[in-house]
């Protein structure tokens, strides 16, 4: 679903909670795991001689390395606890987001319609709302996607999620601000509003998929195995590394790096595997089911071995969808609001969403290109 609906005013609200939920801190101990050795499982860790490197796309070596919070992240949640080893095979990995080209090139080839550019068809969409939700009027239900409304100046209730986004008619990935927009010039800028079934269908056409969490840590952590951000644990940092709000959430940007909002691909440093912005810039989507119980009830005594994510999904907060999980968090997180700049950050986003700050990464494996 691609907004909620008021039952007493009928307007349209933000269903996409993955944006709203973001506490600054969770003050609970972090225990670290027990640690055990892959003993019966031989990593693929190297890249075969005989597969070449996709263009655009880099090796992330196979190993085992923390997965989730680590204990001096004084952000973590409890959704990202309990830290746990894990064992990722090596894969390729996208070395930037998706970009604007790229998904055009897919779209001139395909002529795929975004989920953002298709009429709302309210015998679908009431389905997944609470029983008894009346219809909008016909002016609403209207195609368009979830932005953030740069024109505010004042905020009341941090609470009040609301007060920076609007349903934008009009709004996708050839548009990202609405009708009158356009990504005329910025083909190196990463495609936005882009739901997980659009994702899935640019990832069929490519021979790609999208990673695993557990696959996105990895290729996150790079040559690590337990940092909190890609570059390591500085988290002064962040600002020379990463586009996040630099200012005063949500009324003031001070645009320190030179970017208010989205940027270009490729504007700041990789890490040490050559990959760009897995912090910041735009949300990324994972082929993991989001639920927010699913690290502590894992055995986390064993080192998990190429983990898929949970069996079903559970949000609380939006209890009527299903959601996968996003990582890396995007041009909004601040400190103040949302701390998502961190590798163990996770969140939930329903499947038919899209905004303006999400987008998407592929990966391939050895099998895939032979």
């Amino acid at each position: 679903m691609r907004f909620r609906l008021n039952l007493k005013s009928f307007s349209l609200y933000i269903i996409v909670l993955v944006f709203f939920n973001c506490k600054t801190e969770n003050k609970e101990k972090n225990i670290k795991p027990i640690i055990t050795e892959t003993e019966s499982y031989k990593v693929l860790k190297e890249q075969p001689a005989d597969i070449k490197t996709p263009d655009g796309m880099v090796w992330v070596e196979g190993k085992t390395f923390l997965q989730g919070a680590k204990v001096s992240d004084k952000f973590a949640m409890m959704r990202e606890k309990p830290a746990h080893q894990v064992t990722v095979d090596g894969f390729f990995i996208d070395i930037t987001e998706v970009t604007n080209k790229q998904f055009k090139a897919f779209v001139e080839v395909t002529n795929y319609i975004t989920i953002a550019e298709r009429p709302i068809d309210w015998e679908v969409m009431k389905k997944e709302l609470p029983q008894g939700t009346p219809k909008p009027h016909d002016s609403i239900l209207q195609p368009g996607s979830l932005i953030f409304n740069k024109n505010v100046n004042a905020v009341v209730n941090m609470s009040n999620y609301s007060q920076w986004w609007t349903w934008k008619i009009g709004a996708n990935w050839k548009h990202p601000d609405g009708s009158n927009s356009t990504i005329d010039g910025k083909d190196d800028f990463p495609v936005v509003h882009i739901a997980l079934e659009d994702a899935q269908a640019y990832c069929k056409w490519a021979n790609r998929r999208l990673p695993t969490e557990a696959e996105w840590e990895s290729a996150a952590q790079g040559k690590s195995t337990d940092n909190i951000f890609t570059w390591g644990n500085n988290s002064t940092a962040l600002n020379d590394m990463a586009n996040t709000w630099q200012g005063k959430f949500p009324v003031k940007n001070e645009s320190i790096d030179g970017f208010e909002f989205i940027a270009p691909v490729k504007s700041y440093e990789p890490n040490s595997i050559g990959v760009y912005d897995m912090l910041g810039n735009v949300w990324e989507l994972t082929s993991d089911l989001f639920n927010v119980n699913y690290y502590r009830e894992l055995d986390t005594s064993k080192v998990l071995i190429n983990p898929k994510g949970a069996k079903k999904a559970f949000s609380p907060d939006n209890p009527y969808q299903q959601e996968h999980v996003i990582k890396g968090g995007s041009f909004l997180c601040h400190a103040s609001y949302c701390a998502s700049f961190r590798i163990s950050s996770r969140m939930g986003l329903s499947r038919d969403s899209g905004s303006d700050h999400t987008g998407f990464r592929t990966v391939a494996t050895p099998k895939m290109l032979k």
